[in-house]
């Protein structure tokens, strides 16, 4: 019987410090890699540091925990037996001004109803101009499943999914554009009486109410997919007295296009691309933001180039 317990002993006390080689992959919040992060076992003086790609390979035990320091990052301590089977430690970032411009911040952070306080702000306050719209979208066609999902957890379609956050973000994109119509409405009376500037001419004025009253719809649908352009348009169509109705009409149908185009693109190229080239567009969302950025300023970039002076 005696033999029989130290046997029972022996055999627990080798599982649990027998230790195997295991490959964890750190990242944050943001599904962004953790480069150059210092992970510990059981406090030991030793260390590990990941690599590029946020990897660190360690020699762990059942009973073991590890802890993980980095530069922005909070100190996390986790047990190995708490180790996702993904293998996946997330590790949450400090809050910095630099993650207003990322848009999983805005996902993470606000979910479905900050997202559309962000769209209603960018289509129609001044403050709203430095919010990345585009690339926000895209990222929500990604992520369109989580976003609907934390709202209808009963809705399992992902087809579903991308129609309601289509609707809503459309409506509140809408409702964002009136406000800066109306804005520009209720100011743009005054400005006409104001006296020539440096920065103000009445002539500018003219100019814009003539520009709009013959190109006013496709400029409404246009500005939609430029960034900045896309805050001030509904304002200075309000400032010039644009007809309403005319302006409604070309705001519904901008925003809807608008919307459609980024989340269908971003939720399906996805797709596309982890099954052609196993590709994981989550794992490089700065690389989608700086790409966005390049392709919607382009051509104002390459207006403001190549355009000349008119008389």
């Amino acid at each position: 019987m005696k033999i029989s317990i130290a046997f029972i002993v022996l055999i627990f006390s080798v599982k649990c410090f027998a230790q195997d080689s295991v490959r964890i992959v750190l990242q944050n919040q943001y599904n962004a890699k953790i480069k150059a992060a210092t992970v510990t076992v059981n406090n030991d003086t030793s260390s590990f540091v990941t690599n590029d790609k946020g990897e660190v390979a360690l020699k762990v035990g059942a009973t073991d925990s590890i802890k993980v320091s980095a530069t922005g990052y909070a100190t996390t301590v986790l047990a190995v037996k708490n180790i996702p089977a993904s293998k996946t430690v997330v590790v949450k970032k400090e809050f910095s001004w630099k993650d207003l411009l990322t848009p999983m911040f805005y996902i993470i952070n606000g979910g479905l109803w900050f997202l559309l306080i962000v769209v209603f702000a960018e289509t129609g306050l001044f403050i709203g101009f430095f919010f990345p719209g585009d690339s926000l979208l895209f990222v929500a066609g990604i992520y369109s499943a989580e976003i609907i999902g934390n709202i209808f957890p009963f809705v399992h379609n992902e087809y579903i999914h991308l129609f309601i956050l289509w609707m809503l973000i459309s409506i509140a994109g809408i409702l964002g554009n009136m406000i800066g119509y109306w804005f520009g409405k209720k100011v743009g009376p005054t400005m006409y009486h104001w006296k020539d500037n440096i920065l103000f001419k009445q002539k500018y004025l003219q100019q814009a109410h003539d520009f709009y009253e013959k190109h006013g719809g496709g400029a409404i649908i246009i500005a939609r997919f430029l960034p900045i352009i896309r805050t001030f348009a509904p304002i200075v169509a309000g400032i010039v007295a644009m007809d309403k109705k005319k302006f409604t009409y070309y705001n519904v149908l901008g925003c809807i296009a608008w919307v459609f185009s980024m989340l269908v693109a971003g939720h399906f190229l996805q797709k596309w691309i982890l099954n052609q080239f196993n590709f994981d567009l989550r794992e490089h969302l700065e690389v989608i933001v700086i790409g966005i950025v390049l392709v919607t300023t382009a051509p104002i970039i390459l207006k403001l180039v190549t355009s000349k002076k008119k008389q």
